[in-house]
């Protein structure tokens, strides 16, 4: 039998509180702990979407851009989501986003939305979509508690013990943002975006690198329940920096890309 993974927050009024599975591996072992990139910026992306949903003609929307910025770390605290709709045009849409606890604003996100539908007549050349690894068999469950599959030149496997300098992917079955919700495609994916960082930083020693921020170009939205993989494309290093790009997929093919910038997170290193 299949369990369905646990949530990253419980709704309390306004309020969004974190449960365990929202806890980052970067978190010291004094205070409350710190929330992990995948949970912000899913919570984020959920409170983005509800704001541009409300406005008139939402269904024409797409969303094609999400962003944020990882400028402090989130505290396992409870906290608001705070949406502002900077515009709401007839053809772009931009809603920008805060999550506020009580130290402040933590991470803000931005959610860029173009209406379908323009009339073209020309040909233009398009790039041949890349190549992505099939998705896990439906038979290989993860734990529920962290419901991630990997895989490092090989099979999918449920081991997290992939420390090695192999190129790699992951995937993550559709998992709740907040307890008692059916996460929509949209907030799945900006979710798992933030596992960019995981899948191109992951070397021999385990993750060295701690992301700033995350920018998701999205050319489609997968189906709300569906899985999502992550799949390392490319990455360049100097001095303690690295800037990653992975390609976002799910069982039908690519979906979109990820780009990040990181930095060497000093002598802390993050085995999943």
């Amino acid at each position: 039998m299949t369990t369905r993974p646990t949530a990253f927050f419980r709704a309390d009024g306004e309020h969004l509180v974190p449960l365990p599975r929202a806890t980052s591996g970067w978190g010291g072992s004094d205070g409350p702990g710190q929330l992990r990139g995948t949970a912000v910026s899913g919570l984020l992306a959920r409170g983005a979407e509800r704001a541009a949903a409300r406005l008139d003609g939402a269904d024409r929307f797409r969303p094609v851009r999400w962003t944020v910025d990882l400028f402090r770390p989130g505290a396992m605290v409870p906290g608001t989501v705070e949406a502002t709709v900077v515009r709401g045009g007839r053809r772009l849409r931009l809603v920008d986003v805060t999550l506020v606890q009580a130290s402040g604003t933590v991470a803000r996100g931005s959610l860029l939305l173009l209406a379908t539908g323009g009339p073209t007549s020309g040909t233009t050349w398009t790039a041949p979509l890349p190549a992505v690894p099939g998705a896990p068999p439906a038979e290989l469950v993860p734990d529920p508690e962290e419901p991630t599959l990997y895989r490092s030149d090989g099979d999918w496997t449920d081991d997290r013990r992939q420390e090695n300098a192999h190129r790699k992917a992951t995937w993550f079955p559709a998992a709740p943002i907040v307890e008692g919700e059916e996460p929509s495609g949209l907030a799945h994916l900006a979710a798992i975006a933030d596992a960019a960082n995981l899948t191109s930083s992951w070397g021999t020693l385990g993750v060295e690198y701690i992301n700033a921020d995350l920018t998701l170009a999205i050319a489609r939205v997968p189906a709300a329940g569906d899985g999502v993989g992550v799949f390392a494309e490319s990455r360049v290093e100097s001095d303690g920096i690295a800037l990653g790009t992975v390609t976002m997929f799910d069982r039908h093919g690519a979906l979109g890309t990820v780009a990040i910038a990181t930095l060497a997170n000093g002598a802390q290193v993050v085995t999943p």
